[in-house]
């Protein structure tokens, strides 16, 4: 069954089983034809119709192996509550839906259906709290681009049809502010396009001043409304490019000062407090670069004693995290996580993960793990493991996340936080 086709019968099929497809939104629709909107006349209110029971089209669930599905009981609407609502407190309380309701409720009527191209549904949307934290893991397959995200507060997983992405677009950047950042090789020119998942938008960025593959991160002024994304080294150590900033407000890429000739120890990336940091192996420390001025300072924080692997995490804006392996023998290794002290600009441990959790990430792949983090989060995946290993930096709890789209052995995972009201221009 081709793509199209299953998605006119309301999902995936060999996944119907596992995912909860979400539909593209689907412009259109008069905005005079809302069951609030007319007064007096025949009563269209949901709670009025015969209530059928049946899967909603284009949504199918994935089985979770920790998590319990949420359960939502069902309450009848008042008629004479709901049907009088102002239309400004409708779009009020429609804008605190979590986002991936706003989908099921798409088909109540015309008017809802165009509720995500209308700016005062936006407006209140941008004004309320976010959803929290999502995991979004994206893979390729032949034809196509998939793309799964777990909602932490639903704790259900749901797939979001990724069809609108050219082909080229391979490499899951990472995500900021509701828009996902990817990057890929169209023929031999370099690409990097910046969307909005939930409302299909996309914008391929302006080719760069040097076409060579690029170390990349995408951060979001939401206040501003506005991205940036920042190349730094070339992928394959080349550090004799110049760093390269992508401002959406000019729409054009700018040249700063190249990075200082160092050793890196590996190409993942963590923006804090308007910093962008990498860790170094000569000299000992961080490459530190400020976006506000486009400069590259070194960071004498040296490593902890018999680290083997580290990771830098930025989990909040001000907060930077090392996580890595620490230990001689595979017997003794354990997995810690030490915050920077800026002004000591030394690393202090603040947690360990319990040896039963450490075992179990690592059980089918002893070198190889991926860890990033987002509001107070750490999550923790392995090669071909089927499932991740979330924390909570301020509860200290750890918990699993498992379900079938992290079983891809070429899945690229980020944390994601869904917005309508985030913009690509």
């Amino acid at each position: 069954m081709s793509t199209s086709e299953s998605m006119q019968n309301g999902g995936f099929r060999e996944d119907d089983r596992c995912l909860k497809q979400i539909s593209p939104p689907r412009c259109g629709g008069s905005r005079n034809t809302s069951p609030l909107g007319r007064i007096g006349s025949r009563n269209t209110s949901p709670s009025m119709q015969k209530v059928i029971k049946t899967k909603p089209r284009g949504l199918d669930e994935e089985t979770l192996s920790t998590f319990g599905k949420a359960i939502h009981v069902d309450v009848r609407m008042e008629d004479n509550i709901w049907a009088l609502l102002p239309e400004d407190l409708l779009q009020e309380i429609l804008a605190r839906v979590p986002p991936f309701m706003i989908f099921r409720m798409r088909s109540v009527c015309k008017r809802w259906n165009s509720l995500l191209q209308d700016n005062s549904f936006l407006q209140f949307h941008s004004q309320v709290p976010s959803h929290g934290s999502c995991l979004l893991t994206f893979w390729k397959n032949p034809q196509t681009s998939q793309c799964s995200v777990f909602s932490l507060p639903l704790k259900t997983w749901y797939r979001i049809p990724f069809t609108f992405l050219p082909q080229w677009a391979f490499w899951l950047v990472g995500s900021s502010g509701g828009l996902v950042c990817f990057s890929g090789l169209d023929g031999i020119t370099f690409k990097t396009l910046v969307c909005n998942p939930l409302t299909h938008t996309s914008r391929t960025l302006p080719s760069m001043h040097y076409n060579q593959q690029r170390q990349l991160i995408m951060v979001v002024d939401q206040i501003d409304r506005s991205f940036k994304v920042i190349a730094t080294s070339d992928i394959y150590g080349d550090k004799s490019l110049p760093t390269e900033v992508y401002d959406s407000k000019l729409n054009s890429w700018s040249l700063h000062q190249i990075m200082p000739a160092v050793n890196l120890c590996s190409s993942k990336m963590a923006y804090c407090d308007s910093r962008l940091y990498l860790e170094t192996l000569s000299p000992l420390g961080l490459m530190m670069y400020h976006l506000d001025t486009g400069y590259w300072e070194h960071i004498p924080a040296k490593f902890p004693r018999s680290l083997l692997d580290g990771y830098l995490v930025a989990v909040t804006q001000k907060r930077l995290f090392l996580v890595g392996r620490i230990g001689l023998y595979s017997t003794l290794q354990s997995m810690r996580i030490w915050e920077l002290n800026h002004k000591k600009i030394t690393w202090v441990e603040i947690s360990r993960m319990p040896p039963k959790y450490f075992r179990a990430l690592l059980r089918l792949s002893a070198e190889r793990f991926e860890c990033f983090g987002q509001n107070n989060l750490i999550c923790f995946t392995s090669w071909n493991q089927g499932r991740g290993l979330l924390y909570d930096v301020d509860k200290k709890v750890w918990s699993w996340i498992g379900g079938c789209a992290l079983k891809s052995y070429n899945s690229q995972v980020c944390f994601y936080e869904p917005r309508f009201d985030a913009s690509i221009y």
